[in-house]
């Protein structure tokens, strides 16, 4: 059996033990184990990795570690040009669309209020999610990083952040997203898309005294739901506003 050093970069460290973290660090070699396999067996899910660099040329996920390889694994590099190197995603996604496990419901709200095309189930099993990320092309947001281990599994981020509001900050970080939102083009309820209606066309469906006081009005093309710009309007704008200059400041 022989060895292989390991020295994994950024956010990936927080997988990993804290003597382990921010270093290089010798590790067995399984026989004819994968550096997939490998990567995984220390606990970091193959979602979060983008390059892998063995004696510094680059490698994809079926590549075989040797007896005194030494390992550079690096997560998603958003802001950095790596075309010279092998990315291991089979291709980017055109457009970031989500799923979220059934632990991220307010994320996918969120996501939803900016105009993200986000997915979210009660009571969907972790196969249901898988699937519907490969078939639909959609990252598979997560806390469980079991998940994220999943063979068949290609696009899928683990969370680290435990409030609503620092989750989404973190994702928007971390696939750029600074510049793809959209403010209430969706539903937050059940992720259709908004559309404008006219107010004699919602009039006998909302409160007496909405119908006097608002002249704008929207419907969710999917569920049906009414949306004006009322109190709650008011409260997410207003959250909006605070995610635009945090975005700014980060950008």
């Amino acid at each position: 059996m022989g060895q292989v050093s390991l020295r994994f970069y950024e956010e990936l460290n927080d997988f990993l033990p804290g003597e382990r973290r921010k270093r290089e660090f010798d590790h067995p070699l399984q026989p004819g184990e994968s550096v997939k396999h490998l990567i995984e067996s220390l606990g970091v899910p193959h979602t979060e990795v983008e390059i892998i660099l063995v004696n510094g040329h680059s490698v994809a996920f079926d590549y075989r570690p040797a007896d005194g390889d030494r390992i550079s694994i690096y997560p998603m590099f958003e802001r950095l040009d790596v075309t010279p190197l092998l990315r291991l995603r089979p291709e980017p996604l055109r457009e970031s669309r989500f799923v979220a496990d059934a632990h991220l419901g307010k994320l996918a709200r969120l996501l939803r209020l900016l105009g993200f095309d986000s997915l979210f189930f009660n009571d969907a099993g972790d196969e249901r999610l898988v699937e519907l990320s490969v078939s639909q092309r959609r990252i598979l947001l997560t806390r469980d990083r079991a998940l994220l281990m999943r063979r068949q599994l290609t696009h899928g981020c683990f969370i680290h952040a435990v409030e609503p509001e620092q989750q989404l900050a973190e994702l928007l970080l971390r696939f750029d997203l600074f510049h793809a939102t959209a403010p209430f083009t969706r539903c937050m309820e059940c992720n259709g898309r908004l559309f404008a209606v006219e107010p004699n066309q919602v009039v006998p469906l909302v409160p007496k005294r909405v119908a006097e006081l608002y002249t704008e009005f929207w419907r969710c093309s999917h569920c049906a739901r009414i949306y004006w710009k009322g109190s709650h309007y008011r409260e997410l704008s207003a959250f909006v506003e605070r995610t635009s200059v945090a975005m700014t400041k980060n950008n």
